[in-house]
């Protein structure tokens, strides 16, 4: 398929000569010019080009020199592809020179999907600093927890200093309390040092509220189709070209200029494009033809409740072609098997099949029934490698998403963390944490922002406590709150004692066994057999290597069981015991011809064995 060739640049962007030129495309402007705040020059007017754009070379402004956009001589404007906004949304747009940056890591060429681990973090959470600096300073705990891909929430600049990062209105400006563009840079190239590869979640299916000026430059958005959270990006309208490139230039710039390894897609069931080539599709050839170009790898990672195969079926198939998509079903199967809770989108799921059927296929909605959207829903993933699909026990939606923002711990023994975490990290599918997850934070995650504007932030206080009028006992914590916020803040100390320092061995056991057992390179389906006992809620799954199997049971009940099989008759390895009853190295001979040695299998439990 013919790529659309992509021509000229956008923003402002340094000349060898020491001038800077700039680029925007303003089809509602009659005249477009440069003005400095900080300096006495006089505006600089831009030149009208074909399509709605305007660029000009202006000479004597470089690093550091700020500036707005004049609209017909009336409207100052920051730069809708400002590469900074150091006094936040409202303010003048900043001139970067990126090649003032020295990088250190010079010879990083990624890693291959398969290997991630991903770790997702919140910037201004993670750390007492909220920086930038401050999760560089976490790097060498990740590392040894064995982590391979570090995902950072949104960092595209927010109004204010506390935010999810999904109300982001520059694209491509890291957020300026975080640390900007030389902070997110400093990070990248930490985590490469470290062998970790850095996935950034960016959000193209709108933008925030507060400090949005796209409007007055072009029709950037459309009121045809509609989103939970703002208008919808114009991708197929009118005038939508110039749209789809700005999105596509944005991806590229994080993928070249920042060297992210990997952009997660937000919530792409609020991209509407009804156009022959999907913007996700051409997005994905931009993305592989800049990979290609330098020499190292570049993912795009969806994150769908659509259940929809085309995201990362091939193009020739008709798909999108993206690396991998996120398969909600598994963490719902999981999540309502071990907490019973059946309220909202949880009411598809709370049997041991859907997790079951979550392990051998991926989706569970496959074009099945959905009592939740009362139609049929999703299509088949079961002949997908498992590696294209990512799962997770908790992520920020999912503890944040709730009234309090409280954490799994607070729903599940210590017994049902760790199977959790079994479940996920031995699964054949790309695992991801949640910062924190791995010793039992208990420092919630509620939705926080800092608005400016009084009246947004009585809507969005008003917004949440709708959202969960019907939820009885619940109090929704203010999210304008700096407190609010505060209250997020991790406490990584809390893995050094009681129930949170045994959570915290078991996920670094299970990490470690993932990479030992090389568990990505065998996660190819025709190599995977799965068992199930319904009625007793185990489930065992085998891995057929060349020289062994790896034998991983679980026990998703509360009762004791006992299980026979042919399958684990002989001589076992014990790798992993989440009750300690048997040590790792330690045998057991497990024969289906005696019942005494049939392997018992305490309550919410998991064991794993190797069997030559």
């Amino acid at each position: 398929m013919q790529q659309r060739q992509f021509g000229g640049t956008l923003g402002s962007s340094m000349v060898p000569d020491g001038s800077t030129s700039f680029r925007v495309w303003a089809p509602r402007a009659q005249q477009v010019a440069v003005i400095f705040p900080e300096s006495d020059r006089p505006a600089a007017a831009l030149q009208p080009e074909d399509d709605g754009y305007f660029s000009g070379t202006v000479a004597g402004v470089g690093h550091g020199d700020r500036y707005w956009y004049l609209l017909d001589n009336t409207l100052e404007r920051p730069d809708p592809a400002s590469r900074h906004q150091p006094d936040g949304v409202h303010g003048p747009s900043q001139i970067v020179d990126p090649d003032r940056f020295q990088w250190q890591t010079t010879d990083w060429h990624g890693l291959a999907l398969e290997e991630y681990l991903i770790y997702e973090l919140h910037v201004g959470a993670c750390t007492p600093q909220g920086t930038f600096d401050g999760v560089i300073e976490r790097l060498d705990y990740l590392v040894e927890l064995g982590i391979t891909a570090v995902e950072l929430m949104p960092v595209a600049q927010f109004p204010g200093s506390r935010n999810w990062g999904y109300d982001g209105t520059f694209p491509f400006a890291p957020q300026n309390s975080y640390g900007g563009p030389d902070g997110l840079k400093r990070l990248v190239d930490a985590c490469h040092a470290r062998g970790l590869a850095v996935v950034l979640d960016v959000v193209y299916n709108h933008l925030g509220p507060e400090g949005n000026y796209l409007h007055a430059f072009g029709p950037y958005f459309t009121n045809r189709y509609h989103t939970l959270w703002g208008d919808a990006v114009n991708f197929d309208g009118p005038d939508s070209d110039p749209v789809r490139l700005f999105f596509i230039t944005n991806a590229l710039y994080w993928i070249t200029e920042y060297r992210i390894d990997a952009l997660r897609l937000d919530a792409v069931h609020g991209i509407y494009d009804f156009s022959a080539c999907h913007i996700l599709q051409e997005l994905q050839q931009a993305v592989e033809q800049r990979a290609a170009e330098l020499g190292r790898p570049a993912y795009l990672i969806a994150e769908s409740d659509l259940n929809d195969l085309r995201l990362i079926s091939s193009q020739e198939q008709g798909g999108f072609g993206l690396a991998a998509q996120w398969c909600d079903d598994f963490h719902h199967s999981l999540r309502t098997l071990l907490t019973n809770d059946r309220r909202g989108y949880y009411a598809d799921y709370g049997e041991f099949a859907h997790l079951a059927k979550a392990f051998s296929d991926g989706f569970v909605l496959d074009g099945c029934y959905s009592r939740f959207r009362r139609r049929c829903h999703g299509s088949s993933s079961a002949a997908v490698s498992p590696c294209r699909l990512l799962v997770c026990s908790q992520n920020h939606d999912q503890v944040g998403n709730r009234a309090r923002g409280e954490r799994l711990h607070e729903h599940l023994s210590l017994d049902q963390l760790k199977l959790a975490a079994v479940t996920v990290l031995l699964s054949p599918y790309l695992p991801l944490l949640f910062m924190g997850e791995e010793y039992g934070e208990t420092a919630p995650f509620p939705y926080f922002v800092s608005h400016g504007d009084p009246d947004l932030v009585a809507a969005v206080r008003s917004g949440r406590q709708q959202e969960f009028a019907d939820f009885a006992g619940e109090a929704v914590p203010d999210p304008q709150d700096e407190q609010t916020f505060l209250s997020a803040r991790l406490d990584p100390e809390q893995r050094y004692s009681g129930r949170q320092r045994e959570l915290f061995a078991w996920y670094c056991a299970l990490i470690r066994l993932r990479k030992e057992q090389q568990l990505t390179a065998c996660a190819d389906r025709r190599l995977l057999q799965m068992i199930t006992d319904e009625p007793n809620q185990v489930l065992i799954l085998i891995r057929r290597r060349s020289t062994d199997e790896l034998i991983c049971l679980f026990n998703y009940s509360d009762q004791r069981q006992t299980i026979s099989s042919d399958t684990l008759s002989g001589s076992l390895q014990v790798l992993l015991d989440s009750a300690g009853a048997t040590a790792p190295g330690g045998t057991i001979d497990a024969y289906v011809t005696r019942s005494e040695s049939w392997l018992t299998l305490p309550p919410f439990s998991a064991m794993v064995c190797r069997k030559d």
